[in-house]
């Protein structure tokens, strides 16, 4: 049994309905996850990432959020891999890792963050996303599995019906944006389950 944090609710949720697979998503608070098993996490990222104070809108309205302030669940989703084993991703670049101590993966195979410890990048695209969406996951108590490595093939239709290697994962919708594929999810949970006693 894995059990994933952090995860999208049902209908929608890809974690949702599998035997293996025990989901906190937000009906449940994650950060009060107390084990036994591996966990594969998802904290949020909005106030982590390149529009962590809420976008230019709240900005020119004098709003902005706070760098961080994501109620803990960063915090307690590190904590989870680290105690119980596991992985836990969120997007390239991410600020929570320097906040954290973790250290940048390399943009090719993965870094040991000290036994038993590691980091790496992926692109989800490899998995079956419609962007590139790199990805950074942070392991514990297991080795990463054989991974997809460097740019993957993935495109987005933006304006004019063209086709951009570089597209940016914003524009798409929210939805969109934010959901794992069934791939990804697969060796994520394969990544939670070979994890060591």
């Amino acid at each position: 049994m894995v059990a994933a944090l952090f995860v999208e609710s049902a209908p929608r949720g890809v974690y949702q309905g599998l035997s293996n697979v025990d989901p906190w998503d937000a009906g449940r608070d994650a950060r009060s996850y107390a084990g036994p098993w591996a966990v594969v996490a998802h904290p949020p990222c909005a106030r982590w990432g390149n529009f962590w104070y809420g976008g230019p809108l709240l900005h020119k309205q004098g709003r902005r959020k706070t760098l961080g302030d994501d109620g803990g669940c960063f915090a307690a989703a590190v904590a989870a891999v680290r105690t119980w084993g596991g992985v836990l991703e969120h997007p390239a670049y991410s600020r929570a890792w320097p906040a954290f101590n973790i250290p940048r993966p390399p943009s090719l195979g993965h870094l040991p963050d000290g036994s038993p410890f590691w980091t790496v990048q992926v692109e989800q695209g490899h998995y079956g996303h419609r962007a590139p969406k790199k990805t950074w996951l942070f392991g514990a108590r297991c080795m990463p599995p054989p991974m997809e490595w460097g740019p993957s093939s993935a495109v987005q239709r933006v304006s004019g019906g063209h086709r951009h290697r570089t597209a940016s994962v914003e524009r798409m919708g929210h939805y969109e944006r934010m959901a794992t594929p069934v791939a990804f999810r697969d060796l994520l949970i394969g990544i939670a389950e070979s994890v060591r006693p």
